[in-house]
């Protein structure tokens, strides 16, 4: 039979296939980079055309994912890393641009994701990451990407500012929240679609808090090392990663070889 027009071959994700655990750590990562990248270029440039260049960074980086026939580490995770910045961006807009509280932006982007993952549902009847063969469905997963992003900013400066915990408080909560879904889909058989989501749109809040932990002054309840100093050392730990990724490929499944057929 034919494959549905847009379709992939089979094998052809356009994301990582095996989710090790070494996806969680440049997801964390990525969350982290994409918080500090953000306020290091708002507050070092003006925020109109920090914003400006995100969005660029965020079209260019999809752009060159779409044109991929097949998951590419480099592309995806140059993807992620800059929906994390302009997600960030995103975000901070509603509250510092239009003084929205973040209890409304919180609100908002949660009704956002859950909209999207009805959309996605509907449509193509699977929400698993496993199934993202067709460039419809991987428009589907992106848009759910930067509701997480959006959702996960708004949620970490929630807690520490609005609910005065701080970022180190704030990060050991959100550490407590995604162990929630892990020890549930590990121990207790929970669902792995629900369970993935779930941590993924914790490692959101988590990443950011500790960024902000990390770069924020001691003042506000950070340590202080500067948003450009945290921004760049977990740019060269994503690198570093990915490239490990690039060149073993272990997120990606092993094809069996055909053999000759016999004479």
């Amino acid at each position: 039979m034919s494959r549905p027009r847009g379709a992939l071959a089979p094998g052809r994700l356009r994301v990582p296939e095996i989710i090790t655990a070494y996806f969680w750590i440049i997801k964390g990562l990525s969350t982290a980079m994409g918080e500090s990248t953000s306020d290091y270029l708002v507050h070092r440039i003006h925020p109109v055309p920090a914003v400006a260049l995100g969005f660029v960074g965020f079209v260019v980086a999809l752009v060159l994912q779409f044109r991929m026939r097949r998951y590419m580490a480099w592309t995806y995770w140059f993807a992620v890393v800059m929906v994390g910045v302009f997600g960030t961006m995103a975000a901070d807009v509603l509250h510092v641009g239009f003084g929205v509280p973040y209890f409304v932006s919180t609100t908002f982007y949660a009704i956002v994701l859950v909209a999207v993952f009805f959309a996605w549902d509907r449509v193509e009847d699977t929400l698993s990451i496993h199934s993202i063969t067709t460039p419809r469905r991987e428009l589907f997963y992106w848009a759910a990407v930067v509701a997480t992003f959006a959702l996960g900013t708004a949620l970490g400066d929630l807690t520490a500012t609005t609910l005065h915990l701080g970022y180190f408080k704030s990060m050991v909560l959100f550490a407590v929240i995604i162990a929630v879904p892990a020890i549930g889909y590990w121990r207790f058989d929970w669902n792995p679609v629900f369970s993935f989501w779930a941590a993924y749109v914790i490692t959101r809040p988590l990443g950011a808090s500790f960024a902000d932990w990390l770069g924020k002054p001691v003042v506000v309840g950070g340590l202080g090392w500067g948003n450009g100093k945290v921004s760049l050392g977990l740019t060269v730990l994503i690198i570093g990663f990915v490239a490990y990724l690039a060149i073993t490929r272990i997120d990606v499944a092993r094809r069996p070889r055909l053999r000759p057929p016999a004479p």
